[in-house]
């Protein structure tokens, strides 16, 4: 009684059981992953039980890719190519499909290390403790075979937002899926593969934390620039919202109109297909306080934003480009024009002395002065005697006391030595507190003798916790909640 809902046999390892389903796919003969009762399904947050549809049992669920968290798909149910009636799935996926079940590494990264927000990043560190070898990853520059069609132009009151833009075109592309490689690498961080055009900008994001952005040519009309928003202006973003620009956001914009909200997210119009075969790609840096700013204001959670305001390598953006036009032209072909740019890459650069005895007195650990100087170097500090000087992709190194303590993470903060602080005096020392301090230590002993206790809350809670205690209104709810 129903226009999509089946009612399925499915052999199981406890004999034939009725299951209802509405996946187009749901045909006789196919092999599928079927969730039992009492079977908890993670893409859904739900333990399955036996249910009724329109008065018709269902003794389980059978699963697509978005239920099992293995990618996004969820236009139907997962078809295996073989496997075993009672076979477990876990089993099957590690004989037939081992990027499925590789381990997966959670790094929790504090937003004072947006060099680690990229896998080459994670690398330098653990190659600097002694995990492995950094790799060289570089390529040539390319050089264009034609004069840019398209100019870049930075408005004058946006250059400290944005203080460089760099920009190429490549014509005569093959938009294509793709290859296995980075589809599989793609899916193994959670993303979904979609076109290569798509993908590689998702790729050089988190392997080299570098956000990039491709346009496709045939829908930008004219030149580009860089700018403030009036107000009021909107966009039909790629996550296919439309979002209303206040006044004083970034935004990069044709002769038309918006494009792009800079350093966030790009607009559906000029976005790739299956059918682009003229891009622009752009490389540039955007000031980390407006990117956090816009994005909140705009409530966009992307890539993109998480990594601008927590601040990229401003030395790499020619680099960058180079990489992904390098990889465009073997994987989808074309010819690459001259590169534009606009601004100029801001001057990050800095020098502190580096105190091998400062280990000793900040951290606690007896670490050589050798060991001191490969770790820094490892982690691309360049030692000039003993002056190091700072990477461009290590915006948290801001004095000595910050070399230190990368010296003592690397050597493993693990080995550090409890040890009593020494005397200063002979006898008994006399007394640090103050007479305010002691105040408040006898006041709060005597309420606690008394029978009070002392209950230290959140600053926030949830709405139901809330109405409990007369709150959880509209007046005091937040509007962008943790």
């Amino acid at each position: 009684d129903a226009d999509r809902l089946r009612v399925c046999q499915v052999d199981t390892d406890e004999g034939v059981k009725q299951l209802i389903c509405g996946a187009p796919n749901a045909r006789e003969g196919i092999t599928v992953v079927v969730a039992k009762p009492g079977v908890y399904v993670p893409g859904i947050d739900t333990t399955i039980g036996v249910g009724k549809i329109r008065g018709i049992e269902s003794f389980g669920m059978m699963a697509s890719e978005r239920e099992m968290e293995l990618s996004e798909e969820h236009d139907g149910i997962i078809e295996l190519p073989s496997g075993e009636v009672g076979q477990s799935f876990v089993d099957w996926l590690a004989a037939n499909d081992p990027a499925k079940v590789d381990p997966v590494i959670e790094i929790a990264i504090t937003p004072n290390r947006p060099d680690a927000l990229g896998v080459r990043g994670i690398a330098r560190d653990l190659a600097a403790r002694g995990l492995g070898t950094l790799k060289p990853r570089n390529v040539d520059a390319v050089e264009g075979e034609f004069a840019c069609p398209i100019t870049v132009t930075i408005e004058a009151d946006t250059l400290e937002q944005c203080p460089v833009f760099y920009g190429r075109v490549i014509r005569d592309v093959t938009n294509r899926p793709s290859p296995q490689w980075l589809q599989d690498r793609l899916r193994a961080i959670g993303l979904r593969p979609i076109s290569f055009l798509v993908d590689v900008t998702n790729f050089f994001t988190y392997d080299r934390n570098r956000p990039l952005h491709v346009f496709d040519m045939a829908k930008v009309t004219g030149d580009l620039r860089v700018h403030r928003a009036k107000g009021g202006e909107e966009l039909l973003a790629l996550d296919g919202k439309t979002y209303t620009l206040q006044p004083g956001q970034m935004v990069i914009s044709d002769s038309k109109g918006p494009e792009s909200i800079a350093g966030i997210m790009g607009g559906e119009h000029s976005g790739c297909t299956d059918e682009t075969t003229n891009v622009f790609i752009e490389a540039a840096f955007f000031d980390p306080v407006r990117t956090a700013y816009t994005g909140r204001a705009l409530k966009i959670h992307s890539d993109a934003r998480y990594r601008f305001e927590r601040g990229i390598d401003p030395a790499w953006t020619p680099i960058g480009l180079d990489h992904a036009t390098q990889m465009i032209l073997d994987l989808c072909g074309g010819e690459a024009s001259d590169v534009v740019i606009a601004g100029a890459i801001p001057d990050h650069s800095r020098a502190y002395r580096l105190d091998t005895d400062r280990v000793q007195s900040l951290v606690g650990m007896e670490i050589p002065a050798e060991e001191q100087r490969k770790t820094l170097t490892a982690l691309g500090f360049e030692l000039d005697g003993d002056i190091a000087h700072v990477p461009s992709w290590r915006p948290d190194v801001l004095g000595e006391a910050d070399l230190v303590e990368e010296v003592a993470r690397i050597a493993s903060l693990t080995k550090l030595q409890g040890k009593p602080l020494p005397r200063t005096t002979t006898g008994v020392p006399k007394a640090i507190l103050t007479p305010m301090q002691k105040r408040e230590q006898i006041a709060r002993r005597t309420m606690a003798s008394l029978g009070y206790n002392e209950c230290v809350t959140y600053s926030f809670i949830d709405r139901k916790s809330a109405e409990l205690f007369g709150g959880g209104d509209d007046a005091t709810m937040l509007e962008n909640p943790i």
